[in-house]
């Protein structure tokens, strides 16, 4: 079965407006047909490369030279100096996280992965068991509780009740 993403929107041009003079008979222009899906173009498009945060998790670490360093109106650099400070902020901003990714990119996936598998082995195969066992012993747990609060607890607590129920408080100002 095809996914969503793979469907194409036609453009039916209905408009008789245009054409009350003409024939129907005529030809009518001709729309470009759209572009066929990704994975059948020859030319390239936005991948899951080029798409490297579909999600917005990182918008916050959007910075940019102006959000870090700013000089106040009264007291100004050299312009020169403002601006290769830029320069270097952004290049050194650029490619010193490609060196660090670079370095601990490979590894941290690979330690993030285990992880991932390491949680989802330990859901699959102890915790959603353990929950499956205590839902099916939960029913002969819950009657027997019932009946041990029904033969002890219910009495006593009922016998309590009709020894208290005489007493009478009464309070007045003198």
């Amino acid at each position: 079965m095809m996914s969503d993403e793979y469907l194409v929107e036609c453009k039916i041009d209905d408009d008789d407006d245009d054409d009350e003079e003409e024939d129907d008979y005529d030809v009518k222009k001709i729309h470009p047909s759209p572009p066929p899906p990704p994975q059948f173009s020859s030319t390239p498009s936005l991948t899951q490369v080029e798409i490297r945060d579909p999600y917005g998790v990182n918008k916050h670490l959007k910075v940019e030279f102006s959000d870090v360093l700013a000089e106040p109106a009264s007291t100004h650099s050299y312009d020169r100096v403002w601006v290769y400070s830029g320069i270097a902020f952004e290049s050194m901003r650029l490619w010193g996280y490609r060196c660090l990714s670079a370095l601990c990119a490979v590894p941290l996936s690979c330690l993030c992965g285990c992880l991932f598998a390491l949680l989802a082995c330990m859901h699959i195969w102890c915790v959603m068991p353990c929950i499956q066992v205590c839902h099916t012993c939960l029913p002969c747990v819950r009657s027997l509780w019932m009946s041990v609060v029904n033969i002890f607890i219910t009495p006593f607590c009922a016998s309590v009740a009709r020894c208290c129920s005489g007493i009478n408080v009464m309070y007045s100002k003198e």
